[in-house]
């Protein structure tokens, strides 16, 4: 008599998947879509959170907004990737280009607003990653070439001075974001771990501002009246670090930001990025900016002025011109 076993839960995806791998293709792909959405809402939630957290009146400074978001984002993608995984990704200059990215973004949205920051920011980092790629030599056809243009046009109209300029500061300091996010998706495209990489990067960047800014403190203490302060423009950030000032609720967005939209988004993300594609998701990337604005008029008070909305249509068609491929 033949008898039926059981069989245990482990093993069951792995034997799915060899006998029903059709079954096991669509389960995959229905999987995906809430996973992606989940993820694109964790990004286009960092701007809201930091800018809620920023705006004046600030409750917390940028220096402690950003050191808080990678602490508590170290936590979760450690606990995801585990240790090891963490200390074999690390490295220092993905380092370097995260702790640039994290404190530019904190930066300038002291200045400007959700739906500006999360344009210019995604604008910059497909603009950089394009223009990387021409520079390099790579074989880029006409159609690549004219989106990356139209992309830099909406980008250099939405900074050009008159009525509906983005200001300047804060602009710039996105764009900066924008360019060491695209330098730290670059030399992520190296690993072959992206959860376990952006893990330790994560911890090593919140040790290596850590240190930085205790270093930025302790000179703002013994000179208050510095160049430090007079001259960069982080002095009100730093000022208001090293007076202490801040809010249980300014943290809590901070630590929200980290673990949430940041650690737990990442996580997800790079769960679904292989069954995606690189191309698909740097596309559906383009949401981001869109979802930002469209939760920043009713969450934040924010007004989207036509300059802004026309200059965002063309970023994003441009960029979507420079990764859409014909279909054969």
């Amino acid at each position: 008599m033949l008898r039926r076993v059981a069989t245990t839960p482990a093993m069951e995806p792995l034997a799915a998947k060899k006998a029903f791998p059709l079954r096991f293709a669509q389960d995959m792909r229905t999987a995906l879509l809430p996973l992606v959405a989940l993820a694109l809402l964790g990004f286009a939630a960092n701007s809201l959170l930091c800018r809620l957290a920023l705006a004046p009146p600030a409750r917390i400074d940028a220096l402690s907004f950003t050191a808080l978001r990678l602490l508590s984002g170290s936590v979760v993608l450690l606990a995801a990737a585990g240790l090891r995984r963490a200390r074999a990704g690390a490295s220092l200059r993905g380092a370097l280009a995260l702790g640039v990215y994290m404190l530019a973004f904190s930066l300038s949205y002291v200045r400007i607003g959700a739906a500006l920051g999360a344009l210019l920011l995604f604008g910059a980092v497909q603009a950089t990653m394009l223009s990387v790629a021409l520079l390099r030599g790579e074989r880029i056809d006409a159609r690549t070439v004219a989106g990356l243009m139209a992309a830099l046009l909406g980008l250099g109209w939405l900074l050009a001075p008159g009525v509906g300029a983005a200001e300047p500061w804060g602009s710039g300091l996105m764009l900066t974001a924008g360019v060491a996010w695209g330098a730290y998706s670059l030399l992520g495209r190296q690993s072959r771990d992206a959860l376990g990489t952006t893990a330790g990067n994560f911890a090593a960047a919140t040790l290596l501002l850590l240190s930085v800014g205790l270093c930025c403190l302790l000179a703002v203490r013994l000179w208050p009246a510095g160049p430090l302060v007079a001259y960069l423009p982080s002095g009100a950030s730093l000022r208001g670090a090293a007076a202490g000032s801040g809010t249980w609720f300014g943290a809590g967005l901070a630590m929200a930001s980290g673990s949430l939209a940041s650690g737990l988004g990442y996580a997800l993300w790079y769960r679904a990025l292989p069954t995606l594609g690189a191309t698909r998701a740097a596309i559906v990337q383009l949401l981001v900016p869109v979802l930002a604005a469209g939760l920043a008029v009713p969450l934040l008070g924010e007004t989207l002025h036509l300059r802004l909305l026309l200059s965002a249509g063309l970023v994003l068609c441009g960029v979507a011109l420079a990764l859409v491929r014909p279909t054969r």
